[in-house]
């Protein structure tokens, strides 16, 4: 029987709890040990009549951007409830919220072709004459403002709605050790993990091999000083595809 790609290896699953099954069920099926260590906690947001109240002014908006999974999940969920099934046209930033969107029933969805985030979902043609338009920008507590300045900037009103919130996990450092790589899926996720470091932690750790699904990521990654930083392909696929051309390379080597 032949060795399976990620025999022994243990790998650090950094993504919200209830979404990191699917990659440590791959990474276990390969062979490896998936060692569950969520950064961020996600869910509802605690204001559910303030949400349905921005949802109300849905029918009114030409364009509606998901720019998460979480902001598919939790706002789409807010949008069945409010029982309107009247939307404008939906847009996205990566493949795996264009997913979730087409789960949920949305059969056209816009979305990059190449660069998966912001900049790519502003260099659509669909997206470059708006002015005029109204847009609703689905998202979490906070995050990144150059999507909505943009739309903005082409003569867009944008209206942010937060239809889920972010926390910090409090998880002991000594699991972190154990680990051998590590997989990270979030800036936000990233720039807490390093916080939580003291600088024995933050030397031992840095020597890891370091998986990360977008360029963002991986440059905070090598600003932080990690020695070993992956840039993977998006999404869980990205992520395992690039562990297993990693664990290939260091067999033959």
């Amino acid at each position: 029987m032949s060795k399976l790609p990620l025999a022994g290896l243990k790998i650090l699953v950094t993504r919200p709890r209830d979404q990191a099954a699917p990659l440590a069920q791959a990474i276990e099926q390969a062979g490896g040990i998936p060692l569950l260590f969520p950064l961020l906690d996600i869910a509802p947001v605690q204001n559910e009549e303030a949400l349905q109240e921005q949802i109300s002014h849905l029918p009114e908006s030409d364009l509606a951007v998901f720019v998460s999974p979480n902001a598919v999940r939790y706002g789409m969920a807010a949008i069945r409830a409010s029982g309107m099934s009247c939307v404008p046209k939906i847009a996205t930033v990566g493949l795996g919220s264009a997913k979730a969107l087409h789960e949920a029933g949305v059969a056209e969805v816009i979305v990059p072709t190449e660069r998966f985030d912001s900049e790519g979902l502003l260099a659509v043609p669909e997206l470059q004459h708006i002015a005029g338009w109204r847009v609703m920008i689905f998202r979490g507590d906070g995050g990144r403002e150059l999507l909505g300045d943009t739309l903005k900037s082409r003569g867009a009103t944008v209206e942010y709605v937060t239809c889920y919130r972010r926390s910090q996990v409090q998880q002991p450092v000594s699991e972190l050790l154990r680990a051998q790589v590590i997989t990270v899926t979030s800036s936000e996720a990233l720039a807490y993990l390093w916080q939580m470091l003291d600088r024995q932690a933050r030397t031992a750790l840095c020597k890891m091999p370091l998986f990360a699904p977008h360029q963002r990521i991986a440059e905070l990654a090598q600003r932080q000083g990690w020695a070993q930083v992956h840039l993977t392909g998006a999404g869980d696929e990205g992520l395992l595809s690039a562990l297993l051309a990693w664990a290939e390379r260091r067999a033959i080597s």
